[in-house]
This record gives structure tokens, sequence and C-alpha cells, in this order.
């Protein structure tokens, strides 16, 4: 009897099942023109740019000359190359560290203020809406040697001596992309560091406070430990955009002066669509997407084990 009963119920499954498979494929309807869309504008070129990596195609012309391992070659021999990966490591190391600090700073700030909350959280988040063109004009006019707003300053208070070319001097180009790099994106960290402040119990804090621990002491002991979580994923989302900077060189340097700035991504740019070069160009992409897939997965595995450790 309960084998039939068992028998039954199964039946009865396998019924159920075979209503519910017009349902699925009418929903598959619904995704099909989404996936041919991602297919054509993402995956296939995706896939293509490996092939053209392997060539010497110009972007332009219709045939396609399969040149071997010679892209590679030659980027493993370029100084340019060379010196794009090094100023492209010293952006990362530098925005990853300065966007995290100042956007921990400004979430401590804003999460024990007790009036206007939200205004200044929206001060502190308004650079982030900005674009990356009109932010780079803004403060390629504020870094300006002749007329920028420091240069002025320095200027009104008898000091112009001291006045620096920020974008046209190679030792100052790049301090001036990363000051306002991190202006902009600190805000964006900030929300996400402030989103993991408000869930750390107001009670630890309370607690050590009674225990005689000042502000620092529960700031190391407590609330950094607990910010693990929110660290990970500032911390990799700040170096994936910090490996892939592109409009605030664009705009206030050209890479330049001379190749100071050219990273990585800004390289990829000018050989590929400056030198008509886009094989060697998509072969360059290609190493910066090894690159910084290589970084993710070891930044993501190493703050991992640092929450479970915590």
């Amino acid at each position: 009897m309960e084998s039939i009963n068992a028998m039954n119920g199964y039946a009865e499954a396998k019924a159920a099942t075979k209503k519910k498979k017009p349902w699925l494929s009418f929903s598959v309807l619904f995704i099909l023109p989404s996936f041919i869309l991602y297919t054509l504008f993402v995956i296939y070129p995706t896939l293509n740019s490996v092939n053209l990596s392997f060539t010497s195609w110009d972007g332009v012309s219709p045939q396609i000359k399969y040149i071997g391992f010679d892209n590679f070659i030659e980027m493993w021999n370029s100084e340019r190359v060379h010196n794009a990966l090094k100023n492209t490591l010293i952006m990362s190391v530098s925005l990853v560290l300065l966007e995290n600090i100042v956007a921990i700073v400004l979430a401590m700030l804003v999460d024990q203020v007790r009036w206007f909350k939200n205004l200044f959280r929206s001060i502190f988040y308004f650079p982030v809406l900005l674009s990356g063109i009109v932010m780079g004009f803004v403060w390629a006019i504020i870094f300006n040697y002749n007329f920028g707003v420091i240069s002025q300053l320095l200027e009104r208070i008898g000091l112009g001596v001291f006045k620096i070319d920020w974008l046209g001097n190679p030792d100052y180009a790049m301090l001036a992309i990363i000051i306002t790099t991190v202006w902009k994106g600190s805000g964006y960290y900030m929300i996400i560091y402030l989103a993991g402040l408000q869930g750390i119990p107001a009670e630890l804090n309370e607690a050590a406070a009674i225990d005689g621990a000042n502000r620092w002491q529960q700031f190391r002991h407590i609330t950094f430990p607990l910010l693990a979580g929110a660290m990970t994923v500032s911390v990799m989302l700040s170096m994936i955009g910090a490996l892939k900077i592109f409009d605030q060189i664009a705009v206030m340097t050209d890479g330049g002066p001379g190749f100071a700035t050219e990273t990585m991504t800004y390289i990829v740019y000018k050989v590929g669509f400056g030198e008509l070069r886009q094989g060697y160009g998509t072969a360059l992409s290609l190493v910066l997407f090894l690159l910084i897939l290589i970084v993710s997965l070891i930044q993501v595995k190493l703050l991992r084990k640092r929450e479970v450790q915590m």
C-alpha cells in the first residue's frame, strides 16, 4: 500500500513538473532579448579580442594579418609599457590607501554628527555624482599654473614663489591626478563604511569606554575589526577603479608630461585609437584584464581571510 502511494505521489509530482514546463519556456522568452544583446556586445567582443591580440590589425583595414606572439614579445620589451605598468601600480596603491583612509574618516565624522547628518552625507557624496570628464576639467582649472585657484591664492598672500606647475611638471602631475581621484571617489566608499559603522552595536563602545578605553583604542580594537566586511568591498572596488583609471588622465594630462601619467588603460587607448594599432592595443587590454583578475582574486582571498580571523 505504501509503495502504491509513493508511486502515485511521484506521478503527481511528475505531472506538476510537466505543467510548469510551458511557464518555464515562456519565461525564457523574456530573458532571451537581453541575453542576445549581452552576447553581441559583451561576450562576443571579449572572445574576439583574444583573437585580435594575435594580429597586426589597424582597426580600419578589412584584411587581418596574424603575427603570432609578436605583440606580446614587443610588449615584454617595451620601455613604454614598463613605465605604464609602474605608473599603474603606483597610482593603484596610492588610491586604495588614500581613498579608504579618507572614506573611513568621513564615515566616522558623519556617523557622530547629531544635526544635519543627511546634509553632510550629501555634501561628501556629491563629487561622486560628477562625471569624470567634468571633474577633470574643474580640477585642471584649479591646478592651472597661470590662473588656477591654488596659484592665485599663493599670489594673493605673497607666496607666489612657491607656485607649482602641477600638470606640467612630471614630479607633480601624478600627485595632482591622485588628489583629484581621491576627492571624487572617497564619498562613495564613505557610504559603504557608514553602513558598516551603523551595523556595529553601540553597546560595545559603551562597555569599552566604561572599562577606560579611549577613542583610539575603541577604534583599533572594536570599530576597525568589525569594519572588515565593508573594507573588503571598498578595497576591491577602489583597486579595480584605480587599475582602469582613464577619464582624469585624458582630460588633465593626456598621459603627460611626456609619459609621466600614462597608465595601462590609457596606453591601450593611445595605441589602439591614436596610433591605429588595434591588434597591439587589444593585446595590451588582454594583459590588463588578466592583471585586474589576478589582483582582485588575491585581494579578495586575503581580505576574506581577515574577516574570518576577526
